[in-house]
C-alpha cells in the first residue's frame, strides 16, 4: 500500500526520487498522463524504507538494479498538480543512484518503457537546459549544479 491518502482537494505523499547524472545530463521521464518531466522514483510502500523505495521503482520503471550513492534531500513540497489540480503537501527523498554497473547508459538519448498500463518516455536532459523545459521539481533546476554532501532539508513551495 502506497503512503498516500487525499482529503477533499489536498493529497499527501510520502515519495523517493533517484537523481542520475551522465555527462552534464540528468535522467528526466514522463508518461501519457503527464506533460512535463519528472525523475525517476515513486511512492514509498507501508513498512518499506526510502531506500527500498528507490531501488524498487528504478527495478519496475527501468529494469536495472541500481546503487544509492548518498542521500541527497528531504523536500517538503507544498504545490498544485497541473494535471490533476490538487493541492499536494509531499515528503520527497532524492538519491544521488549509480547506474553505471548497468546498461543503462547504452539505451540512448531518449527511449521508452512500458510499467503495467503506461508508456514511459525517458530522456537525459542537459542539466543547464533544466530552467526552459517542464521539468519538477523546480528547486532541482538550480541545485542540481550544487550537489548537497551531507543529507539536506528543503522546503518548497510552488
Amino acid at each position: 500500500m502506497d503512503i498516500s491518502f487525499q482529503n477533499g482537494n489536498a493529497k499527501f505523499n510520502y515519495r523517493a526520487c533517484a537523481v542520475i547524472l551522465h555527462e552534464g545530463k540528468i535522467l528526466a521521464m514522463r508518461d501519457e498522463r503527464s506533460p512535463y518531466f519528472y525523475l525517476p522514483g515513486g511512492r514509498v510502500q507501508m513498512g518499506e524504507t526510502a531506500e527500498q523505495a528507490v531501488l524498487r521503482e528504478l527495478a519496475e520503471e527501468l529494469r536495472i538494479t541500481a546503487r544509492i550513492v548518498r542521500p541527497l534531500w528531504l523536500n517538503q513540497g507544498f504545490f498544485q498538480e497541473d494535471v490533476d489540480g490538487l493541492h499536494y503537501h509531499e515528503l520527497c527523498l532524492y538519491f544521488l543512484v549509480d547506474v553505471s554497473h548497468t546498461d543503462l547508459l547504452r539505451r540512448g538519448e531518449r527511449f521508452s518503457l512500458p510499467e503495467g498500463k503506461h508508456q514511459h518516455t525517458f530522456q537525459w536532459l542537459a542539466c543547464e537546459q533544466l530552467q526552459q523545459e517542464y521539468f519538477y521539481p523546480i528547486f532541482l533546476k538550480k541545485k542540481i549544479f550544487d550537489l548537497p554532501q551531507t543529507f539536506t532539508l528543503q522546503v518548497e513551495y510552488e
